[in-house]
């Protein structure tokens, strides 16, 4: 049974951790894209602390003419403050919002800074809006656009963009790659990634993205809550979250009321 639900559990990793290119580099944009450089890449606060290896990456690669990091207080908030304080205990992050905290990490461990932060936004709606109004207000282009976010929202993310911003070109870089196999009697990673969520944490916050992600009455397309563009969910996805839901519990992660913004729902 482990097995089976180690596939299931990568199959929806998959789906939501998308990648458009197999690494952030100017020519594996130009080949895939036909552009060497987004207008902006932004890294998204909800991420474990995986993300800022890729954004020091795609710093170094000069894939993006500004960077910018988004994120204030939500759900993950508080593991990425006690992962940063412990790694850098001269680092305080008491309170700061999760776009400080990554700046802060980045310039302790990398001598690297983002162009801007974004410290307001709660939900991966905002996360979009506030992002787009910063770029507006900095004069950027959001032409071309990298996302990067945690792999287990990562889809979402970019539906949110396309909703707001359909012109754009969107570059889908999760900010992990996870496999999870069964070894031993028990499910565990592949490989080690830096900072990352517990198997139980990872499959609660890949199931609960499969209902939002959804066109439905209760999802949060246009059919739905309209917070994000519409999004095919492939038959095989279904299945596997109907698996594991066979394994694990029919409840998902319910979006937190506290993170909820009055423009945009929906953490």
């Amino acid at each position: 049974m482990n097995v089976q639900t180690a596939e299931w559990i990568n199959t929806l990793g998959r789906f939501c951790g998308a990648r458009d290119v197999e690494s952030l580099t100017r020519a594996s944009l130009r080949k895939r894209f036909g552009f060497e450089r987004a207008d902006v890449l932004a890294l998204f606060g909800g991420s474990i602390i995986a993300g800022a290896d890729v954004l020091a990456q795609a710093m170094r690669e000069n894939v993006a003419a500004r960077y910018v990091i988004v994120g204030g207080e939500g759900h993950t908030t508080e593991a990425l403050r006690r992962v940063v304080h412990a790694r850098c205990p001269e680092t305080e992050t008491a309170g700061l919002p999760e776009a400080e905290v990554f700046s802060r990490y980045m310039k302790a461990v990398y001598n690297l800074a983002p162009d801007h932060i974004e410290t307001r936004s709660t939900n991966c709606g905002n996360n979009i809006t506030n992002l787009l109004a910063l770029l507006a207000r900095e004069g950027i282009g959001a032409h071309r656009v990298i996302l990067c976010q945690d792999a287990s929202m990562q889809r979402r993310m970019v539906a949110g963009l396309r909703k707001y911003a359909p012109d754009s070109a969107i570059v889908n870089y999760a900010t992990y790659r996870a496999t999870v196999e069964a070894r031993g009697g028990q499910l565990v990673y592949r490989e080690p990634i830096d900072g990352m969520w517990t198997i139980e944490r990872y499959v609660n916050l890949l199931m609960g993205e499969i209902p939002r992600l959804r066109d439905d009455e209760n999802g949060y397309g246009p059919r739905g809550r309209g917070y994000i563009a519409h999004t095919d969910v492939p038959d095989a996805v279904e299945r596997a979250f109907s698996g594991l839901q066979d394994v694990f519990g029919a409840e998902t992660r319910a979006a937190n009321p506290v993170y909820a913004s009055e423009a945009v729902k929906g953490v």
